[in-house]
């Protein structure tokens, strides 16, 4: 059996469109801050989203995958604060916390509109969608900002 040795990551060269340097991509995701009182498994899911952002500038998909990734913050929250929420897919636990006051709507329709677009991307109706980070951070901001109003709003 041969052993393939991977190389160590260089810059992805679509990168430098928005960055001079890895060290700016700190810049892009520094407001990215996870709140106290966030649940263990929402923080981990946002904490990826993040690093996802900024490991972008090596492998410019993930910026995708972040926005992919960080409504799952949401849907643990959501999951936490509904009290029958069961195996309900996203779009109904975005309806019924609209409906309890759980959800603004506002909310509801930033997550309504994201969860449609990571459906299209996940079920293959997007080929292949690349969302540069200039797209995707406010993406992910969104989640970011979500999980902290619910979160807030808990007594």
């Amino acid at each position: 059996m041969t052993t393939q040795r991977l190389p160590f990551p260089v810059p992805d060269e679509r990168a430098h469109l928005f960055v001079t340097g890895y060290a700016d991509m700190h810049d892009l995701v520094e407001d990215l801050v996870v709140p106290d009182g966030v649940p263990e498994a929402a923080a981990t899911v946002l904490r990826t989203a993040r690093e996802l952002l900024r490991q972008s500038y090596y492998c410019y998909e993930f910026s995708t995958v972040a926005v992919m990734h960080s409504p799952i913050a949401v849907e643990i929250v959501l999951r936490d604060r509904i009290p029958d929420a069961g195996k309900k897919p996203l779009h109904q636990l975005i309806k019924q916390g609209a409906d309890a006051g759980l959800l603004t709507g506002r909310q509801a329709e930033y997550l309504d509109d994201g969860s449609k677009i990571r459906n299209r991307m996940v079920h293959g109706h997007a080929a292949h969608a690349v969302m540069p980070p200039a797209m995707s951070v406010p993406m992910v901001t969104t989640s970011f900002a979500i999980v902290s109003e619910l979160c807030a709003a808990v007594p």
